[in-house]
């Protein structure tokens, strides 16, 4: 799976809003080339809010680990909550291991699972995810909407 179906995948999602900063826009430059995925029927980018998944194609500061600087990686990143989290993940998986699904290295805890280079063992799942992700995200928009 590339990262270009992923994108293409959530931005069908109903209320979708696919941020993916380029060169010379205003997001930092760090974020260049990643995409970011929120609820956000209006089109407009949350401010109060993270976004429920992600995917980076380099290293981040502090998180190295997935070595996305090699040319051809990428990391999906989803918020699926600590339950679900702890069936995903396959046991003694690292950040470096590809198309495994493993805890985020620095959000692990908090229910985010990491996935590098989805293939055949996970794609189908990451789907899945990015799906029950994204409408968790339109659950928790309404309830703060009221």
């Amino acid at each position: 799976m590339q990262m270009k179906q992923i994108v293409e995948t959530v931005r069908r999602f109903d209320g979708a809003l696919v941020v993916t900063p380029d060169a010379g826009g205003a997001m930092p430059e760090l974020s260049w080339g990643d995409a970011f995925f929120y609820y956000a029927p209006a089109g407009v980018m949350p401010e109060r809010t993270q976004p429920y998944a992600t995917v980076v194609t380099k290293d981040y500061p502090d998180d190295g680990g997935s070595h996305l600087d090699a040319p051809g990686r990428f990391r999906v990143t989803i918020n699926v909550g600590r339950d679900r989290a702890s069936t995903l993940v396959v046991r003694d998986a690292t950040p470096a291991d590809v198309d495994v699904f493993f805890p985020h290295p620095l959000y692990g805890a908090a229910g985010w699972v990491s996935v590098v280079n989805p293939g055949p063992l996970t794609a189908d799942a990451v789907v899945e995810l990015l799906h029950d992700a994204h409408r968790a995200a339109h659950i928790r928009t309404d309830r703060r909407a009221g």
